[in-house]
C-alpha cells in the first residue's frame, strides 16, 4: 500500500506492530486519530509517553501497579491467608471480574515450556516459594490454564513445596482442558473457583 504521508506510514507501521492488530485496522485507527476534532491523539500521546515511567510491578504479586505495591495487595479486607497463582495480569483481571475472590494473588508471568526455552528460572516461582513461608499461607489456588503447560507448572510448584503444612487447591474442571483462563465466561470462572478441588500431582 502506497501512502500520501511518511507520518501517516509510520503511525500504521507502529500502530500494525501491537498484537492481533492488522494493517487495515491499523490504517482505520490511524486515520480516526489524524481526523478526530476532540483531544484523542494528544491524550494517547501523553499516556504512552509516561507509560515506561508511570507503570511497574508490584513486588509482592508482579501485577502492574501505579506504586511499588498494587492496590489489590494494599486492601485491607482482602485474606491474607489464600493466595491465587495465576499465569498473567489477564488472569487475575478476569478473575478479579467475577468479584467471588477475595484473596491475594501471584502472578507467574508465564508457563514452563520448555519447547519454547521458558523454564523455572524464567517465573515469578522462587518468589511465590518466599511469600508462602513468610507471609503464612494457609491455601494456595492454583488458577492456571489447564494446558500441558499448565499442568507442568502446577506438577512442578506442587512438587517445590513439598511437605509444607499447605493446603494446595486447583480451580474445578468449568475450564476445559486445553481452554485458556482470561476466555473462559464469569460464571464458568465463578463456579471454578468456588468448587476449587485439592490439587493432586499427576491429574
Amino acid at each position: 500500500m502506497r501512502y500520501p504521508s511518511q507520518t501517516l506510514e509510520k503511525l500504521v507501521a507502529a500502530i500494525s506492530a501491537l498484537p492481533g492488530i492488522g494493517k487495515k485496522t491499523a490504517l482505520r485507527l490511524a486515520l480516526h486519530l489524524v481526523q478526530d476534532k476532540s483531544d484523542k491523539a494528544a491524550i494517547l500521546g501523553n499516556v504512552l509517553s509516561h507509560l515506561k515511567e508511570d507503570i511497574r510491578f508490584c513486588k509482592h504479586c508482579h501485577a502492574l501497579s501505579d506504586a511499588d505495591v498494587c492496590s489489590i495487595c494494599q486492601t485491607p479486607s482482602r485474606s491474607n491467608g489464600i493466595l491465587c497463582v495465576v499465569e498473567n495480569i489477564r488472569d487475575l483481571m478476569a478473575i478479579e471480574d467475577t468479584a467471588c475472590f477475595h484473596g491475594r494473588y501471584h502472578i507467574l508471568g508465564g508457563l514452563i515450556s520448555p519447547i519454547d526455552g521458558i523454564g523455572p528460572a524464567d517465573l515469578n516461582i522462587d518468589s511465590l516459594i518466599e511469600r508462602i513461608d513468610g507471609e503464612g499461607i494457609e491455601e494456595l489456588i492454583m488458577a492456571i490454564s489447564p494446558t500441558i503447560e499448565g499442568e507442568t507448572t502446577s506438577f512442578y510448584i506442587s512438587k517445590k513445596l513439598g511437605a509444607r503444612n499447605l493446603r494446595i487447591t486447583t480451580i474445578a474442571r468449568g475450564v476445559s482442558f486445553g481452554g485458556e483462563l482470561e476466555y473462559a465466561d464469569e460464571l464458568t470462572l465463578t463456579r471454578s473457583i468456588n468448587a476449587r478441588i485439592p490439587y493432586k500431582m499427576g491429574n
